[in-house]
């Protein structure tokens, strides 16, 4: 596992668990360390202590393993199940979001682009009216002029 892999692990269960229940997690992965260790060690001086009943030891020291092994591995599929699910419900909330937020930008523009609109709409016919009756006041004033 390479160094951005194991920060991405890590970015994860930050957020899927908080930085609060990181030191929790971990204590439960040494406390569960700490007991396979103590196993092993105690199956290790069952071993040195008994010579008598080695093949039925062995089984049982092979079961007891494949038992441990199981169980680990159980409880680790479990984890990365249950962070892939947040994973998943986080980038779909992501997502929403992003979709939400530029349907509301593109209304908003929408919005502010009528207004422009009727604005320039409004400009173009008081110059209209502006040219209409200066020609009016000029035509008035020429025909004063030629009275």
């Amino acid at each position: 596992m390479g160094g951005g892999e194991i920060v991405l692990i890590i970015f994860v269960f930050l957020m899927l668990f908080g930085a609060k229940a990181i030191p929790d997690i971990a204590r439960t992965l040494g406390k569960a360390m700490r007991e396979f260790q103590k196993a092993t060690n105690e199956i290790k001086r069952e071993l040195n202590d008994s010579s008598g009943g080695l093949g039925e030891d062995i089984g049982d020291i092979r079961s007891t393993i494949k038992n441990i092994k199981s169980d680990i591995q159980d409880g680790i599929k479990k984890h990365t199940s249950d962070i892939q699910d947040g994973i998943k419900k986080h980038t779909s909330d992501i997502q929403d979001g992003v979709k939400e937020t530029t349907g509301n930008i593109q209304d908003e523009y929408n919005g502010y682009a009528e207004y422009a609109g009727d604005f320039e709409k409004e400009v173009s016919k008081a110059k209209r009216d502006v040219v209409k009756e200066s020609e009016n006041i000029a035509n008035t004033i020429d025909n004063g002029a030629q009275i």
